[in-house]
Formats: C-alpha cells, sequence, structure tokens
C-alpha cells in the first residue's frame, strides 16, 4: 500500500465541512497553496526549523486495563492509530522535526513507526527518544533537553490530539511576543466549549476549567479546574486584581493541550524538578511565580477543529466528530495515513472493500465498516466503528459502540455503547450493557449480561493503587507496571503484575459459560461515578439528580452565552483570525440544532422513552442556554425527517408515517412548545424545511398543520397569529398560508360561533 502524505495531494491548507461529499469532490474544491508554511523570512527559518515533541506517552490510567497491552497512542480511533493522526496534522501545518518521546510500550510504537512510514516522509522528520525511567511528563521533557535536539520555538503536544488549525498565526504571535519580551515562553492554544451547567463536564468529559484572561494582551493569569474545588469556588489573588486593571473570567474555554514553547520551558523543568505535570505543576508554578516573571499566553482558535483524547468519553465524542467529518481532512474517506480507502455513502456511513453484508442486514447513519468484516442475517448496527477482520452474526443488535479487529460476536449478541478490543470472542445471546469495555482476546460466556461499566482484561487487577493517578506506571512496589517489562505487548503473562501486589482473583466463570478474563472492580470513585467518563450516554437518573441540585443548590456557578460546539466551519482560504468577528449566536444556534437532532435520532433509534429524552433536551438546552422554543424547531426537524425516511410512495403514505411519528413523540412539544410564541417559532420552522431541506412536505404542508393542531401540539391562538403576521408579507412568503385557508377560516369562523 502505497502512502501519500497530505501535502502531496495538496492539504497544504483546508477546512472543515458539514456536508458529505465523495472525497474525489472534496480534493476538486480543496484550496492549495503549494508548500506554504510558517511566515517567517527565509534565514530565520533556514536556521531553525519548525519543531515539535510528541509525548507518546499519556502518563495516566484511564485508559486501562486495555493500556497495560497496548500504547494509548496505538490504539485505533475511527480505525486508524491515534498517533496519525497528530502526525498527519503537525506534517501538513508545517512541522519539519518531530521527536517523539516514549517510555511504555516503546517498542510497539518504534515497529508501528517504521512500518508505517512515517520516518520516510519527504520534509518531515520523525525521530524516537526512548526512555526507561519516565514517569511523568517532566520527566521527558527534562530527558529531552538533555539531549540537546531543539534549537529554537517548538510545538509541544500529546499523541493522542486530533486537529486541523494552522499554526501559522500561533507561531507567528508566540514570536513576535518573544522579540518584545523575553519572558513571554509559552503560548497555549485554547477554544470554546462551554460545559454543562448540570453535570459541571465539557462534552469531552474534561472537568469546568475556569481561565483568567487579560483581554487585551491574552496573557494567562489563572488557571483552575473544577475538580480541584467541587464547590465552584474560584478565588483570585488580592496582587492579580491590583496589578490588572482588566480581567476576563471564563468557564467557557476548552484546554486543547497544544502549546508553542520556547526553549526555556525545557530548561525550567530542567530546573524544577517539582514539576512533573504541565499543568497542575508547570503552569501553576509560572502563574504564582512573582520572582522570575515568566508568562504564559493564550491563542484562540474559532473555526478550526482541536480536541484531545483524555478519557473514553472524548473517545467517544471525538469519533463522531471525525465521522461527522468536522476533523476534515481526517476523516475516513481521505487517505492521510496507512488507513485504508473507505467509501463514504449516504447519511454519514463509511463502508471499506471487501465487506460481507447479508441483504437483510441493516447499517444505520453515522457507522464505519472495516475492511474484510462479515454481517449476518437481520443485524444491525448504528452509530458505531466496526474494525477490520470482524465477524458478526445474524440477529445481532449493535449501537453506538466501537468494535476493534478481529472480533467474532455470535448470533444474537446485543451491544450498547461499548468499546470491544482486538480478538475479543462474544458468544451467542451475551448481552453488553452500556459503558463495558472489553479488553484484547477476551472471551464473553454464552448468555452472560456483561453489567455496566465493567472492564474486563485477561489481566489481574491489582488491588495497590499508583501513588499518582497521573502516573501510567510506577515502581514495581506500586503494583503496577514495571518499566523493564511494559514492553510485553499482547503476551500475556502473569509476570507483568509484580509479585509484590496483592491480587483480586476474579472467576473467569463469572464471564459464562466458556468465559476468560477477569472483571475489574470499580475506580476509586465508585461506579456510581464511572457514567462520568464513559462512551455510554449520560444517565437519565444521573440527569435528573443534576437539575434538582441546580434548582436547589444556590451556589452554583453561572455560565456566559459561548456555545457548546465541536468546531464552526472555516471558509477555502479564510484564517482564524479572520473569524474574530463570527456572530457567536449564529455558530450557537448552528451547533444546538445538531446536538438536538443527533439526541432526538438516538432516542428513537435507541426507543428511549419520552420523558428520558426529555430530561436530556432540558440538559442540552441549558447547556447552550437555549429557551424551550429553540428546543421545538430543533426537535421538529429530526422528528420530520424520521417520518420522510420511512417507507413510503404516495404523499397519502407520507402523511401517514407523519402522524405515527407525532402519535409517539407528541409529549415532547406539550412540554416545550407550551406558550404561543413556541408554536408559532415551530410553525415557521415547518415553513422553512418546506421550503428547503424537506420540499416533499410541501404539497401536504395544511394537512400536517391540522394534524399538528388535533394532537395539540399547536393551537388555535398560534396558527391564527401566524396567518395575522403573514397578512403583510409578500406573496412569496404566503405560499403556506393561502394553502391553509380554508383551515384557519374554519378556525376563525368556530371562534366567531364560540364568542
Amino acid at each position: 500500500m502505497k502512502f501519500r502524505s497530505l501535502r502531496q495531494i495538496g492539504f497544504t491548507d483546508y477546512a472543515p465541512i458539514s456536508s458529505f461529499f465523495p472525497s474525489s469532490a472534496v480534493a476538486m474544491g480543496a484550496q492549495k497553496k503549494g508548500s506554504s508554511r510558517v511566515t517567517e523570512d527565509a534565514e530565520e527559518l533556514a536556521r531553525n526549523p519548525l519543531q515539535a515533541i510528541l509525548l507518546a506517552d499519556s502518563f495516566t490510567t484511564k485508559f486501562r486495563p486495555i493500556t497495560l497491552e497496548r500504547p494509548k497512542v496505538l490504539l485505533p480511533l475511527v480505525n486508524v492509530p491515534m498517533i496519525d493522526y497528530t502526525l498527519a496534522w503537525l506534517e501538513s501545518a508545517g512541522v519539519e522535526e518531530v521527536f517523539i518521546f516514549c517510555c511504555a510500550h516503546s517498542r510497539q510504537v518504534m515497529d508501528y513507526l517504521e512500518s508505517s512510514g512515517w520516518h520516510k516522509q519527504p520534509n518531515f522528520t520523525v525521530a524516537m527518544i526512548e526512555s526507561n525511567n519516565s514517569i511523568s511528563a517532566g520527566d521527558a521533557l527534562r530527558l529531552i533537553y538533555e539531549r540537546n535536539v531543539i534549537h529554537g520555538d517548538f510545538v509541544l503536544v500529546s499523541g493522542d490530539t486530533v486537529s486541523n488549525m494552522s499554526l501559522t498565526h500561533a507561531v507567528k504571535e508566540h514570536k513576535e511576543r518573544r522579540k518584545k519580551d523575553n519572558n513571554a515562553v509559552m503560548t497555549m492554544v485554547i477554544k470554546k466549549s462551554k460545559p454543562s451547567p448540570v453535570i459541571h463536564q465539557s462534552r469531552l468529559g474534561t472537568d469546568e476549567l475556569f481561565m483568567a484572561i487579560d483581554p487585551d494582551t491574552k496573557q494567562l493569569l489563572c488557571y483552575e479546574e473544577r475538580g480541584e474545588h467541587p464547590r465552584g469556588a474560584i478565588s483570585l489573588e488580592n496582587s492579580l486584581l491590583a496589578d490588572n486593571p482588566s480581567i476576563s473570567l471564563h468557564n467557557d474555554k476548552q484546554d486543547c493541550y497544544i502549546d508553542i514553547c520556547s526553549q526555556e520551558v525545557l530548561s525550567l523543568f530542567t530546573d524544577n524538578f517539582d514539576y512533573q505535570h504541565l499543568r497542575r505543576h508547570f503552569v501553576k508554578g509560572l502563574l504564582v511565580d512573582d520572582i522570575m516573571g515568566y508568562k504564559i499566553f493564550t491563542h484562540e482558535i474559532h473555526s478550526s477543529y482541536a480536541a484531545r483524547i483524555d478519557n473514553y468519553r472524548s473517545y467517544d465524542t471525538i469519533s463522531k466528530d471525525i465521522i461527522q467529518r468536522w476533523t476534515y481532512p481526517f476523516v475516513p474517506d481521505v487517505r492521510f495515513s496507512a488507513n485504508c480507502t473507505t467509501k463514504l455513502e449516504r447519511e454519514g456511513m463509511y463502508k471499506a472493500p471487501e465487506i460481507q453484508q447479508s441483504r437483510s442486514a441493516h447499517i444505520g447513519p453515522f457507522t464505519v465498516i472495516g475492511k474484510g468484516t462479515r454481517i449476518g442475517d437481520d443485524s444491525r448496527i448504528t452509530h458505531s466503528v466496526i474494525g477490520e477482520g470482524c465477524t458478526i452474526g445474524s440477529n445481532v443488535s449493535i449501537v453506538g459502540s466501537y468494535i476493534w479487529n478481529n472480533v467474532t460476536i455470535e448470533d444474537g449478541c446485543e451491544l450498547r455503547h461499548a468499546i470491544v478490543c482486538d480478538g475479543v470472542i462474544i458468544k451467542a445471546a451475551a448481552t453488553l450493557e452500556p459503558g463495558v469495555v472489553l479488553s484484547f482476546k477476551v472471551v464473553i460466556g454464552r448468555e452472560f449480561v456483561v453489567p455496566a461499566y465493567s472492564k474486563v482484561s485477561l489481566f489481574q487487577q491489582p488491588t495497590a493503587q499508583d501513588s499518582d493517578e497521573e502516573l501510567e506506571y510506577a515502581d514495581s512496589s506500586s503494583g503496577a507496571i514495571d518499566p523493564s517489562i511494559a514492553d510485553a505487548g499482547n503476551k500475556l503473562n502473569g509476570d507483568i503484575v509484580s509479585e509484590s501486589s496483592q491480587i483480586q482473583d476474579w472467576s473467569t466463570s463469572q464471564l459464562g459459560p466458556g468465559g476468560a478474563g477477569f472483571i475489574w472492580s470499580a475506580c476509586d470513585g465508585g461506579c456510581e461515578e464511572e457514567w462520568r467518563h464513559s462512551v455510554a450516554p449520560i444517565p437519565t437518573d444521573q440527569l435528573a439528580k443534576a437539575l434538582l441540585a441546580i434548582e436547589e443548590d444556590s451556589e452554583i456557578v453561572k455560565v456566559s452565552d459561548s456555545a457548546l460546539t465541536p468546531s464552526g466551519e472555516l471558509e477555502p482560504g479564510s484564517d482564524d483570525d479572520d473569524s474574530d468577528n463570527m456572530d457567536d449566536s449564529n455558530v450557537d444556534t448552528v451547533d444546538f440544532e445538531k446536538e438536538a437532532e443527533a439526541t432526538f435520532l438516538r432516542a428513537a433509534q435507541d426507543n428511549i422513552a419520552v420523558d428520558d429524552l426529555i430530561l436530556e433536551m432540558n440538559s442540552l438546552r441549558l447547556s447552550y442556554n437555549k429557551s424551550a422554543g429553540d428546543c421545538t424547531g430543533a426537535l421538529f426537524y429530526p422528528m420530520m425527517k424520521l417520518a420522510l425516511e420511512s417507507p413510503h410512495n404516495t404523499a397519502v403514505e407520507l402523511q401517514k408515517n407523519v402522524a405515527s411519528v407525532v402519535s409517539k413523540w407528541h409529549k415532547l412539544f406539550e412540554v416545550l412548545a407550551k406558550e404561543v410564541d413556541d408554536q408559532i417559532e415551530l410553525i415557521m420552522k415547518f415553513e422553512e424545511m418546506c421550503l428547503e431541506s424537506t420540499k416533499e412536505f410541501a404539497p401536504i404542508f395544511s394537512q400536517i398543520l391540522y394534524l399538528l393542531y388535533e394532537r395539540e401540539i399547536i393551537g388555535e391562538e398560534a396558527i391564527l397569529r401566524w396567518d395575522d403576521e403573514r397578512k403583510d408579507a409578500d406573496e412569496s412568503d404566503r405560499v403556506f398560508v393561502k394553502q391553509s385557508e380554508k383551515f384557519i377560516q374554519w378556525l376563525r369562523e368556530a371562534d366567531e360561533e364560540e364568542d
């Protein structure tokens, strides 16, 4: 398989797209600008090519037990190893030299990089720096400083970063600041991503983040995570308020973990061995250090995508963003690494070649099917990613799950919002409840039900916890993975766990007849906290508790009106800097409507109860600071779309589909569209749909309007006021009023008779 880099196929500058086009059409329309790089004079560029440090170790335990056997950066993300997304972005953004630091499973990383061909790319050098005793990011940067390989400003990222942002402006801003102030040692990339006021988490599952920023200079003045202050009380030093005439406080920013650093950053880590964690120690250390005077600045992106896979929830969220093409050109149907060519079909379905699919099997929207996979009779797969070489039997149901390579799922199994690693066997009629993680080569017995949020591995779980939750492994006395044997990879042997640790020996019979593996106990937070970082949707009971707590807790932190958004769209040829004048309210509305549509379609697919969907919509509404009327319009579109996509041959059959859907979900609008103004908004939304996106409804507009009236979704007053508002409108805006004349006249006459 011949690999071609993004620069070779013309993707040096690019923009995310929200609609689904074949890759050939995208390539034809892409803006090609040759080999554009960071704007610098030629002499400086020749002297110091743009370098990057990529940390291939996460130094966390959040992806255990999977990372006991394979490094996190090699875990598949929509069937492509995570590190490929990071390297492809760096290469396309103009970075010329990348130093990859790796400790745990370093041999696996080195072997993969050699086989994938990254070291053979023109004008793009990839070098490995290996260590067997580094246990933190601080140790890694100290070792890199000793190697003396960084010769100027550099980009610092982790190997689990997905982005398509341009580095041009961030690097340029950093260099210009450095010329004026040598103490400006770091520029941190941030973007808008408001946390939910219900659960105080971002959409990536990370804690609510509080930042204080100088609005004029963009200097970072304070950096606090809500997890450190559970009551939400963030205090600012009096000196900070006295020294800065203006401070902008934010809890609507996401830290992208992309940093533009000067060489001093490496020396600062070397001088301070207390610096282990990049944010908790280094960033906070500089912010409170009044002696040296070092400064950190921020660079906010608006229209580009940037996110880091920090936990299972962010793994799920970013996977969906990739499938929905927010990360373009790093999407399944564009080859940017050694990934297999995948064809994009309707409704966001991607299929690789050599798939064997039964004619009675159903593949739903936003689903990726890997090469060589076989799918049996009457199986249903939706909103999921299936890897290569999988065998899926008959009558299997897979919803919102991630099935990696060479997995066998026998007949009658049900999987909901789970992660299943390579080589797993799930025997007939078994069930995976939401949030389950099955590590490599686990076997689930026949008809066995794996409880929600369970983690299962062929490795036994050490009962002694690591001394620092942020460490991927510590010394042998901690009961974690010893660095000297961490490269054991997929060789399953008990020696990988230290002899001194006490092991909880779970019987493999707990996994059913023929099962193989150990069920790990819950994390420190307990089972009740597992949902926070799971691939499963937030449970409705947790949402209900959180909503009740909001009503009762007067100390809740108020949030601003910014959007919870995966990304905006950057038009071809434009820059992030040009988007400062974007209408945030428009961006908010578009993203809210997309989130609402996805929530409704998932509820319809999973047969979620109406009351539970109302709870989810209330949470989403609070997250975006939207009104109930905004919800009605956002939900009406996918509801009508669902009726349109149901089989029909005539307008009468389409009308019956609408009646069926409305009957099932009418309670949504009884709760959310109580006010007359909200009902008028719903009618106007329907008009817009009939003129633009779903023109099939235009001939039967009046019949559906009557249906909505009959089911008490839209009241008489709303219809008559809508008619009154259209009286002085142009004829082109009165199309549907005229179509509904008889119905409106009947309402007015009935109203007069009643009077």
